[in-house]
């Protein structure tokens, strides 16, 4: 008898799992809080709750040749760059090929997933759904969490004294939606993040004056890279992974920075990371440099203290008649319906290569998506999912306990330093 999985949530992590579980003879049912597919990618033009929430003109970062899932090209006439309405075309296409929608309970929540009480043996889960205001529970020989992580805002406005007095509008990005709006207002966003970069570019198109504050710096990157082709498929070349992962690390620095700079000095810009060789992906926006050159956005030092009308920089600089902040501050992962099975501290997950529970008995649960690649993450959670498949069918086992948890703690600490 096929081995049954439950698969939480049905955006890009979703399906694909969804395509590998079959793929391996499983037999899935997937759960959807929404009435549609597309998770992040599905443009609505209100803020639900619990669900992830982008604004009107996001474009992909990475291109649709190494965007595409490995047996499903993207169709030639799509750009290389695809608005958000075009990937959610995209996934649509390849949910009815693979006749995946039979898969899905839509408008279903999952409010828990609890260890079976046989465990330890059998390596179920008893997984409680609600849909309608009717709760139902079914055991499950796998779980595939595949949520994502951009639904809960990180507001952190106890490290913005004075925000309380603040007079003016304020908001988490997650609020925002196009320009239209914003006309003639002074703007202030915090972050450095891509969010926060294409709020910004296209906020200054219509504000008064947008101002950007950042607390490290980022690299920023054009999508457009040489000879004109799309960024990733010249980085991600075999040859110049085979050399970044060949010399040595302070050479990989060098290259990194050489590289990054070749646009523009990010000296000049007041936007050089305060690490320059942290491990974080670098902001891709095509406009931000020219944007910054026109006036239209001023590069600013951490808020350190907010008035009623204007912004105190830690450099001693201050902006007044500020009428809108937007935090650009991320997003907290969490989990409630696993209660303390994945552990969260700092905002960083203890899971085995981002995806498996060290501590379990047996490794029926995994986390898709929980990752920042610096590329598309569409290949590696396809990769993800076909992992934890062949784990879930048998065919592949996991280390110990101890040599997941030796493996996590190491790459904590590369994380924190290169």
């Amino acid at each position: 008898m096929a081995k049954k999985v439950a698969v939480i949530g049905a955006g890009v992590s979703g399906l694909i799992s969804l395509k590998c579980c079959v793929d391996e003879g499983l037999e899935p049912t997937c759960f959807e809080k929404t009435e549609d597919i597309g998770g992040l990618w599905r443009f609505k033009e209100n803020v639900d709750d619990g669900r992830a929430s982008i604004y009107q003109s996001v474009i992909s970062n990475t291109s649709k040749e190494m965007s595409c899932f490995s047996d499903f090209p993207m169709p030639e006439d799509f750009p290389n760059f695809l608005h958000n309405s075009k990937l959610l075309e995209y996934f649509r296409i390849f949910a009815k090929k693979f006749d995946l929608l039979k898969y899905i309970q839509f408008q279903t929540t999952v409010l828990s997933v609890k260890k079976h009480p046989d465990f330890a043996s059998s390596g179920q889960w008893v997984v409680v759904t609600e849909n309608n205001g009717k709760e139902q529970s079914a055991v499950f020989d796998g779980v595939m969490v595949c949520n994502g992580h951009h639904i809960i805002p990180h507001l952190p406005l106890e490290s913005f004294p004075g925000i309380q007095k603040f007079k003016g509008q304020y908001f988490h990005s997650r609020q925002y939606k196009h320009p239209e709006g914003f006309e003639k207002k002074r703007i202030l966003v915090i972050g450095i993040g891509n969010s926060a970069s294409d709020i910004a570019v296209e906020l200054c198109k219509k504000a008064a004056q947008v101002f950007i504050s950042t607390r490290h710096g980022s690299w920023v990157m054009s999508r457009v890279s040489k000879d004109g082709y799309a960024w990733d498929l010249v980085y991600h070349t075999r040859f110049k992974t085979m050399l970044r992962n060949a010399v040595p690390r302070r050479v990989v620095k060098w290259m990194m920075e050489k590289g990054m700079n070749q646009w523009f000095n990010h000296e000049n810009y007041g936007l050089v990371p305060q690490n320059k060789y942290l491990v974080k992906e670098p902001v891709i926006n095509d406009d931000l440099p020219s944007r910054i050159l026109y006036g239209a956005i001023k590069v600013k030092s951490r808020v350190k203290e907010l008035t009623e009308t204007s912004a105190i920089f830690e450099d001693g600089t201050v902006e007044e008649n500020i009428d809108i902040i937007v935090f650009a501050t991320g997003y907290t992962v969490s989990f409630p319906f696993l209660e303390d099975l994945v552990k969260v501290e700092n905002n960083m997950v203890s899971l085995y290569k981002f995806m498996f529970p060290p501590q379990l008995e047996k490794s029926t649960l995994a986390c898709i998506g929980l990752i920042q690649p610096l590329g598309s993450i569409f290949p590696t959670v396809e990769l993800q999912a076909r992992w934890v498949t062949r784990v879930f069918k048998g065919l592949c086992t996991l280390p110990s306990e101890r040599t997941m948890m030796e493996d996590i703690i190491k790459r904590n600490k590369k994380r924190i330093d290169i």
